[in-house]
């Protein structure tokens, strides 16, 4: 791959400040700093026809590449992305990890904050990095769309700001990814109108490649070659769909220095896991004799009897003077797939370089279980439509209710006073305490059930809040990886069982900045954040099934006092419906 920052230097593309149609809706905006940019991109949602795995099939992409085109940026820049779909189906972009600061129509979940780009339409996503940097990345969210529909968002320091680590040697772009042979969207209704729980992928990707362990692929690789002796940044993103994955290079340490966009304390570890949605940036040195060694996703499986994909994909991490022919050496670092201690050590591990503003007194405290259910079967054909555990339907909430997506947008909706499309009554904490790992209500199909409804969480503006998500074993529990939009948090604390706050330790000095944190299986995780971002964010399991089942809930931040601290009008090219 190309040097990221020599592709930085030339990629970027300035604009004058302002855009003449931006001048049009934007009431407030971020003040830039002097060698603050205007980066604009042409994102074309289109078909391309891949051959992978013996077949050849058509994906859905941006501009016709899989994985999708690099968005470069610096702090503080504002981008601009013409996104025109030139495909059959429907499709919007989300900037993930992006705070989206008084920029909220430009976030991209469908019906959240937008109607769908509808096959032959155009709409232009506009928004300001206010002191972000990172990794971060884009994806789409319509559907399932976000399998083929995906890239990195790579925010550089402003310039004249060093790394808070000694400069790498070049830095590398990698994003884990999960394949399928079937149409995504028919894939989705599939799975909803069946009552099951999704097929597995056909195979796990490296930047698109599944690796030569896959029939077909032997030549399907992706390969970093390194100098003896330099150090690599890998910027590592979890793309994948359904499933979360360990990462590890044979016989080298990863030495993480940020997450999820926020510099870290370095942490050495042999292997990483990332959850769809999660990113970390690791610092690799060439440090081992000549040769070729391989770079390892394999599954990461916490749920009880849940099939998945065992076969690895497999990169090359290849040394400057290894032949073509070497026999890539085997990452035996990677941990069994239910390996929950191994997933617990990284996070156990990650701490913010610098003391953070961590909330310290608390307005709102929030509990939200989440998890998954069965509900009973209500359909004329159960064979048909209820081939979920013991004839029911598969489903999954918070608080156990399970989300429905509106047909009108909820920042539609609640910006222009639309009464019936959603309600303001998501409960702050479970309506039933019990024991929620080891004690669930019932075996199922017994009392598993979930309530359904477009149920939102309002917060009044500049609230500390303090949510505090509970994993429970009401079918099986697993770690959810867990994503709210608009915000980054503090992960003040993590741990397993039933959380108790007698006992519950938490770090309220450098605790993790993050936008996606894997609650972990049969525990909980408490997180911080001041609602400061007004308007409509989705908080949501990036898991795409558990998604899909229910797994989401929308938090409503009010307006504050001044344009700064209040939403803006709606772009007058919002898609329509």
């Amino acid at each position: 791959m190309v040097n990221l920052v020599t592709a930085f230097k030339y990629v970027l593309i300035s604009l004058p400040y302002l855009c003449a149609h931006n001048m049009l809706h934007v009431m407030a905006q971020w003040p830039k700093g002097g060698s603050s940019s205007t980066r604009f991109y042409d994102f074309k949602v289109q078909m391309l026809e891949v051959n992978k795995l013996c077949n050849t099939r058509n994906i859905v992409t941006i501009n016709q590449k899989y994985p999708g085109p690099v968005v470069y940026a610096q702090e503080d820049d504002r981008v601009i992305v013409k996104l025109t779909n030139e495909t059959p189906y429907n499709a919007t972009i989300h900037w993930h990890g992006v705070r989206q600061m008084l920029s909220c129509w430009s976030d991209g979940p469908a019906y959240i904050t937008q109607c769908p780009v509808q096959p032959g339409q155009t709409f232009t996503y506009e928004f300001t990095l206010v002191r972000q940097k990172g990794t971060l990345f884009w994806h789409a969210h319509f559907s399932w769309l976000r399998a083929t529909v995906y890239g990195a968002l790579i925010v550089y320091p402003k310039t004249g700001v060093p790394y808070p680590f000694k400069h790498p040697y070049e830095e590398h772009i990698v994003i884990l990814g999960e394949y399928w042979q079937q149409d995504l969207v028919q894939l989705e209704r599939t799975v909803m109108a069946s009552g099951k729980g999704a097929p597995i992928a056909d195979a796990y990707t490296i930047n698109g490649h599944p690796g030569p362990r896959y029939n077909c692929s032997t030549n399907d690789v992706y390969k970093i070659d390194v100098l003896p002796g330099k150090t690599y940044m890998l910027r590592l993103i979890g793309a994948q769909l359904n499933m979360e994955s360990f990462f590890s290079i044979a016989s080298h340490k990863l030495t993480i220095v940020e997450a999820d966009g926020g510099y870290t304390k370095p942490f050495i570890t042999e292997r990483v896991m990332l959850g769809p949605g999660q990113t970390l940036n690791v610092l690799v040195t060439a440090n081992q004799k000549i040769g070729r060694y391989s770079m390892a996703m394999g599954p990461y499986m916490s749920a009880q009897n849940v099939t998945f994909q065992n076969i690895t994909s497999i990169a090359y991490f290849q040394y400057l003077g290894a032949t073509q022919n070497s026999v890539a050496l085997p990452a035996s670092s990677l941990p069994r797939f239910n390996d929950n201690l191994a997933a617990k050590t990284v996070m156990d591990g990650l701490k913010s370089l610098e003391v953070g503003n961590v909330p310290k007194e608390i307005d709102t405290n929030l509990f939200f279980t989440i998890g998954l259910n069965v509900n009973k079967c209500g359909s004329k054909t159960p064979k048909q439509n209820c081939q979920g555990i013991n004839g029911g339907v598969m489903a999954a909430s918070m608080n156990n209710n399970s989300f429905v997506i509106p047909n009108t947008p909820i920042l539609q909706a609640y910006y222009d006073h639309i009464n019936g499309r959603f309600t303001e009554d998501f409960p702050g904490s479970p309506l039933k305490f019990y024991d929620f790992v080891n004690g669930a209500p019932n075996s199922p199909p017994n009392n598993t059930g979930s309530t359904y409804g477009t149920r939102t969480k309002v917060l009044e503006y500049g609230s500390r809040v303090q949510l505090i998500l509970q994993d429970t074993g009401t079918v099986t529990t697993e770690n959810h990886p867990i994503h709210l939009h608009g915000y980054s948090f503090y992960v003040v604390g993590y741990g397993s069982g039933n959380y108790n706050p007698q006992n519950a330790s938490f770090n309220l000095v450098d605790p993790p900045y993050m936008s996606t944190i894997g609650v972990p299986v049969g525990g909980w995780a408490a997180i911080r954040f001041v609602a400061d971002n007004p308007g409509v964010w989705l908080m949501h399991c990036h898991l795409e099934t558990h998604m899909t089942w229910g797994l989401s809930v929308a938090l409503i931040v009010k307006n504050g006092k001044g344009p700064m601290e209040t939403l803006p009008h709606p772009p007058p090219e919002m898609p329509r419906c």
